[in-house]
Parts: C-alpha cells; structure tokens; sequence
C-alpha cells in the first residue's frame, strides 16, 4: 500500500467510524472542526450549525475553487464495523460521501504544493439527505460570504470519478383525489376516490420522458408516483387517495415552469399540495475551470439526472459541478462500500488540477 493510500484509507475509516446520520452531525462536526483547526495550512474555520467553512488558501491571485462535501449520510444497515477488505472500504457513507471528504482532507494536510496556485476553500456541511429546506448548505452560502466568493464549486458527490454536469429539478406534490365514502356492498352510494385517480394513473404510466440536450449532454424530464395512500376501511367506498407525484425536470426548466407542467397533467381532476421544490443547474460545460478538470483525468463527462447541491450554488450564479471519487451505485446501499483505487486515483485527478489551473 503506498504512502497516498495508506493516508485516504486511514482518513476514511475515520470518518466512517463516527456516526452521522441525517439531523445527527454534531458529533462529526466537532471531530472535523477539531481536525481542520490544528491545520497550518488553513485560516481559522468557521462554523455554522453543524457545518464548517474552512478558508484553505488566499490572496495567491489564481482561481477560487470550493470542495463541498457533506458530513450526513443515510441511515443503513450493516454487517460489521468500518473496514478493509481486498480493495474495497465498508462503512457508512463511505462512497456517499466520506470518499469525497477524505480527499478535501488529504488536500489540506498534503496539498500545499498544488493548491499553491488556487485560492481553496473546503465548506463540510449538513443535513444534505433530508429535505430541501433542512439541508445547512443554504444557511452556508446564505450566511458566510466566502462560501459563493468562488468561480467554481465542486460537490463531491460519489460519480465514479466521472465528471456529472448540471443537475435535474426536483419537485414533490401531494395530488389528493376526493371522492364520498359509501359501504362497499352499495358503492353507487358513494365516489370511490381511488377509482377517480385511475385515468391519471393510466396517462401518467404512459407519459414518455422529454428528452433534450444541453452543451451535448442529455437530460430527461420524468415523472412518477411514487407514494399512495387512501382508504378507511375494506367494506368502506374511500372518500379521500393521495399520491406523492415526484417531477425530475431538465436544467432548460424553471420551477414555476415545472409547476405549470404539473398542473397541465392535472388538469384541475385533484388537488396539489406542494412539498419540496428544488431547482435544476447548467452544466457549465464550457466553462475554463470545468474543461481543466475534465483533462486532469476524470474517468468520463456525463449528465446528471439526479437533484444534487450544484443547483444552490446556480441559484447564486456560482458555477458548480458534482465529481468525487465514490462508487455511485453503492450510494444508499446496504453494506456501502467505496473503491480504494477510485479514491486513489481521485486524489490524483485533484492534484493534477490543481496544479494546472495554479499555473494560469
């Protein structure tokens, strides 16, 4: 094991070993802030709840790059403790994403020399798996000034050391069908609610996703229901069905544009109760700083049809990206795993990028 991945693994089973769960990060926030504050590279930190802003490097007249990683992951199962076997590291949140913050802390205690070029700052935030509104990274950027002071912003999110552009929309309704209650046995008595959802059921199965192409990448506009509920009883005609109706929207979409989309589908037939909106992000494709970490190495350029952080930082015209080194398909899982040579060669990806954008 060389000396690079004898450290990253040291890093990760660290972070691995103290529990974060969404809405349980004050005990990884402090064991960081602890950390990042005995660094000599580092300007003091400065905490926000359970998140921390760690001023790396400034006044060196290159670029302003952020890493953002976030510190809660999603509450999982597993078989045993944080550990090594072959090349594989299990714990949790090790690729979702412990993987992306070993790296953010690698650069602060070994990256002097290529960071030396970059005005670095490292933002470890919370709450980023639980709805859009809890999440800390608003309260960040809203509240630290440093935080969106940058050109570009890199979430760390797991991608396989692929480059994910851009960001899809999210939008979660509540769409509520009422009907009159009526025992089973005489349902002409009543308006079976369930029944009147069927049709938009049927035209939503159907509903083929809308396909466009942004700075040669694709993105899809999908929607689904993904929850329901109704009834009172099972001899009673239900008077009230809800459905969770989940809208993924390509980053050409607003959301009140979004929102529209829904209301057309529909078409006055329930009610819609909006739960979580959450904004859809460029990708930034052409942008100098994004072509320069694309030829340090990543592993290939892809669309992300997924909802990630990069959308706050669009919000506020800050050009952001999602790149890190964890197993994407291990995010959530049971048993998580990441792989070391991804988080060693992620490392490398970052060093050569650092090193080229330092030299402009």
């Amino acid at each position: 094991m060389s000396g690079v991945e004898a450290r990253l693994v040291e890093t990760l089973l660290w972070l691995c070993n103290i529990p974060s769960p969404t809405g349980e990060e004050r005990l990884i926030a402090d064991a960081v802030m602890e950390r990042v504050s005995r660094s000599a590279l580092a300007a003091p930190p400065r905490r926000h709840g359970d998140s921390i802003v760690v001023p790396v490097t400034r006044g060196t007249g290159g670029p302003r790059v952020a890493l953002a990683g976030h510190l809660d992951v999603v509450r999982t199962s597993h078989d045993g403790p944080p550990r090594v076997e072959g090349d594989k590291l299990y714990g949790p949140g090790a690729s979702d994403m412990k993987s992306g913050l070993a790296l953010m802390f690698d650069l602060l205690s070994h990256g002097a020399r290529e960071i030396a070029g970059t005005d670095l700052t490292l933002i470890f935030y919370a709450r980023e798996e639980g709805p859009y509104a809890e999440n800390e990274l608003g309260r960040v950027l809203a509240d630290d000034p440093e935080a969106t002071a940058v050109d570009l912003a890199v979430c760390m999110e797991p991608s396989d050391n692929k480059l994910s552009l851009g960001a899809s929309g999210s939008i979660h309704a509540r769409i509520t069908f009422e009907g009159r209650t009526a025992h089973s046995a005489r349902p002409w008595q009543g308006e079976n609610a369930i029944h009147k959802a069927g049709p938009f059921l049927t035209e939503l199965g159907a509903r083929e996703p809308r396909t466009v192409i942004l700075d040669g990448l694709t993105y899809r506009t999908v929607t689904s229901s993904t929850l329901a509920e109704g009834g009172r009883g099972r001899n009673v005609v239900p008077d009230v069905f809800t459905l969770n109706l989940n809208h993924r929207f390509s980053p050409d979409t607003s959301i009140a544009e979004a929102q529209r989309d829904i209301e057309a589908l529909v078409a006055g037939r329930a009610k819609i109760e909006w739960t979580d909106l959450s904004p859809s992000a460029p990708p930034h494709a052409s942008h100098p700083l994004v072509i320069a970490l694309k030829d340090a190495g990543v592993a290939g350029v892809e669309a992300k049809q997924a909802w990630t952080d990069v959308a706050r930082f669009a919000a506020l015209s800050v050009p952001a990206v999602n790149w890190g080194p964890g197993v994407n398909a291990q995010a959530h899982q049971r048993n998580e795993w990441t792989s070391i040579p991804l988080l060693v060669e992620g490392r490398a990806i970052l060093g050569r990028f650092f090193e080229a954008i330092g030299r402009r």
